[in-house]
């Protein structure tokens, strides 16, 4: 008689298939995703009116959304999707966008601000359902899904972060949707060019493109629902029976959706930006000549200036390279140990009177313009030159001291009394592409300046000088005659009453220009970012941890205090839980390299977590390593993108890890109860640590918790948290 073959152990449950996890209960799905969303609503619009003051960033994203109502346009190192959004919510709740909103800690008063934090929390509810969704599609297990669910719903940093007028939620709700999406659309592949495949897939597009619009971090989600593009393409590379002409059409689509829709969405969005921002405001100066003249209310829109330069004209320079700021002076002298103790000279981005200068023949000093008779002798290419300072009257100087920041380049000063100098206040005026004698054109000239003593080119490196140069743009005087954008300069304001005007208009940009032109300030705005005074930053190795929190409102025990930080259980149960992710699958590869026989238990195990958390690990390690290289200052809250995909990994991993256990008991009710206790055991935990830290998010009054008397006492297991 044959050797009876062994039966799958059925675990808690049911029956299942290597590889093929059982489905839930169809029944059952619509009821937990209900719980779930009004859970999760309930959590974030609990006590969302307070505090009725400005809190943390709201300053900044609360005040782009006035600039949107009142179509004003300004400057911001991300792109318009979020602010845009933010600002449209508010207008239609009724805001009329007259509140400053100067800094933490302003009353609201009368203002009604409820339309744009209730749209981040709506946005911000909506994480849960996605998350809950997503998981149950790759785990097919709707415990695993529930799970999810309540880490997220009951994590205090997620409530606190969609409270808010921030762009968090708003970018961490096209993630999960692109998440969600893609999941989705893998689920339908064995029926391509079906409707549903095409509503997903479109789907993920739209998303990618929402989560781009909001911040460039967005990227990694693009990359993710990328790479998962590569591997489905390879696989069906792979298929014999599939056909090249058919191949051809999957890649078109996807191509069409993952690409060219996510492009023309992501350019929409700017076009609607540049659209509704139509009036001059504090943006401005980080931009060129030619976009400024477009801008209702900047003194270059719709107005006549002369065209060609003269001695004795108030001018002001603008450095072509992008965001590289007017060339500017101010009374305050360069500190002990940089360079010559002189007046300091910046390349400044905003609109400013100690932007202007005077322009003066080396040798004699310039008739004063308001002298009817003193002849006009304007400036030509080649002509050797003075800049005086209108502000300070000291003359743009350079000597061989080294710049304060780029080595090998000469410091730039402000030298003199009263535009009396030196030599080495000469500069010779050139013009790119134009021959000696010619004039110079106001705008459209490109023009250097060469110091006469050195051979050394005015430029502006781009670099940011610290607090005693007032976080200004660093000005050098470089001893390499490279043709760069740093080293080219044109002249902007020009006064000169004895000259006749001309009209602008004929520097109207063209859209791809301001398109190219915004992206290129965004990134140099984005990598230049500096933390405030007192502010607290912090290194991505923190962030798992839960190593330190940050301030939204309130500093001391008579302040209402809110306090970020994530549900010390819930991320430390994460971080745990990557840890044993990374041993499954480390073990997995060992034994399949030496080829050990696995059991059905085992194998059913690695593939549930191996599958299913593959991406989902994929993408919290797409949203999380990337910080490590960058040079910006990091803030805890950017950390919570990637905390999105550990929770999920969480909810898969623990779920079939208590399924793997539960199935060594015996009889299937006895390991059920098993599973059930100690997955009630695990929501319960959580509960009660969301019990025993919610005033974090829903706000403290009194003692901080160092105080025996306070409520939150015993509860600072770190020293590094600030509540």
């Amino acid at each position: 008689m044959p050797p009876r073959q062994r039966e799958p152990r059925r675990g808690p449950g049911g029956p299942g298939r290597p590889g093929r996890p059982t489905a839930p209960p169809v029944a059952a799905r619509p009821a937990a995703l209900a719980l779930v969303t009004l859970l999760s609503f309930a959590s974030r619009f609990h006590r969302l009116p307070e505090p009725p003051h400005v809190c943390w960033d709201e300053t900044h994203f609360g005040k782009m959304g006035s600039y949107y109502i009142n179509r004003t346009f300004f400057f911001d190192v991300h792109p318009p999707l979020g602010k845009m959004l933010i600002g449209l919510a508010g207008y239609l709740s009724g805001y009329d966008g007259t509140f400053p909103f100067q800094k933490p800690g302003d009353r609201y008063e009368q203002h009604n601000y409820m339309g744009m934090r209730g749209f981040c929390a709506f946005l911000g509810s909506c994480l849960v359902p996605f998350a809950y969704l997503t998981v149950l599609e790759l785990s097919k297990s709707l415990p695993a899904a529930l799970l999810t669910a309540f880490i997220l719903i009951f994590d205090t940093g997620c409530i606190t972060l969609s409270q808010y007028i921030l762009l968090d939620p708003i970018l961490m709700f096209f993630l999960m949707g692109a998440v969600l999406s893609m999941v989705k659309c893998n689920s339908c592949a064995d029926r391509p060019f079906s409707a549903s495949w095409w509503f997903w897939l479109s789907l993920t597009g739209v998303n990618l493109a929402g989560a781009m619009g909001v911040k460039f971090v967005g990227l990694f989600v693009v990359l993710l629902v990328g790479l998962n593009t590569i591997y489905d393409l390879w696989d069906l590379l792979g298929n014999l029976s599939l056909s090249l002409v058919m191949f051809g059409k999957h890649l078109l689509a996807r191509v069409l959706c993952l690409i060219v829709l996510p492009l023309a969405l992501y350019t929409a969005m700017f076009a609607v930006h540049f659209a509704v921002l139509n009036k001059s405001g504090p943006g401005d100066g980080f931009f060129s000549s030619a976009f400024q003249s477009q801008l209702i209310g900047n003194n270059l829109h719709n107005v006549s200036i002369p065209e060609h330069l003269a001695y004795g004209s108030v001018i002001t320079m603008k450095n072509l390279r992008m965001a590289g700021g007017y060339l500017h002076s101010h009374w305050h002298l360069y500190p002990e140990g940089i360079g010559a103790r002189q007046q300091q000279v910046t390349a400044y981005l905003h609109k400013d009177l100690n932007n202007l200068w005077i322009i003066k023949k080396h040798d004699s000093d310039t008739a004063d313009l308001s002298d009817p008779l003193s002849p006009v002798e304007f400036v030509r290419h080649g002509d050797i030159i003075r800049l005086e300072h209108k502000e300070t009257s000291r003359n743009l100087h350079s000597h061989q001291h080294e710049a304060p920041l780029t080595r090998k380049h000469f410091q730039v000063t402000g030298y003199g009394i009263n535009g009396t100098g030196d030599s080495n206040d000469f500069w010779r005026i050139e013009v790119v592409g134009r021959k000696t004698g010619k004039l110079i054109k106001v705008l459209r000239s490109q023009i250097r300046l060469i110091h006469v003593a050195t051979g050394c080119i005015l430029g502006s490196s781009g670099k940011t000088l610290p607090k005693w140069g007032w976080e200004q743009v660093e000005v050098t005087c470089t001893p390499y005659l490279k043709e760069t954008p740093n080293s080219l300069w044109n002249f902007e304001d020009h006064i000169n009453p004895k000259l006749p005007n001309i009209s602008l208009d004929v520097l109207k940009p063209s859209f791809a220009e301001i398109l190219l032109e915004s992206h290129m300030v965004m990134i140099r705005g984005n990598s230049g970012l500096k933390p405030k005074d007192n502010e607290v930053t912090s290194k991505p190795w923190h962030w798992p941890i839960n190593y330190q929190g940050l301030r939204f409102s309130g500093v001391n025990e008579t302040d209402y205090r809110v306090y970020l930080l994530g549900n010390p259980v819930i991320w430390w149960l994460n971080l745990v839980t990557m840890g044993l992710y990374f041993l499954i699958t480390v073990c997995t590869a060992v034994a399949l390299k030496r080829g050990v026989q696995l059991t059905y238990e085992l194998k059913e195990l690695s593939g549930v977590v191996l599958r299913g958390g593959g991406q989902i690990t994929l993408g919290w390690l797409l949203h999380y390593l990337p910080f490590f290289m960058m040079g910006r200052v990091l803030y805890f809250h950017h950390y919570f993108p990637a905390m999105l995909f550990s929770s999920m990994l969480t909810g898969i991993t623990w779920d079939s890890l208590l399924k793997f256990c539960a199935g060594f008991l015996s009889p299937s009710t006895t390991a059920r109860k098993v599973y059930g206790g100690v997955f009630l055991a695990l929501v319960l935990l959580i509960l009660y640590s969301f019990y025993l830290f919610h005033p974090l998010s829903y706000g403290m009054i009194g003692p901080m918790a160092s105080d025996p008397s306070s409520p939150m006492a015993g509860l600072r297991w770190m020293d590094s948290w600030e509540f």
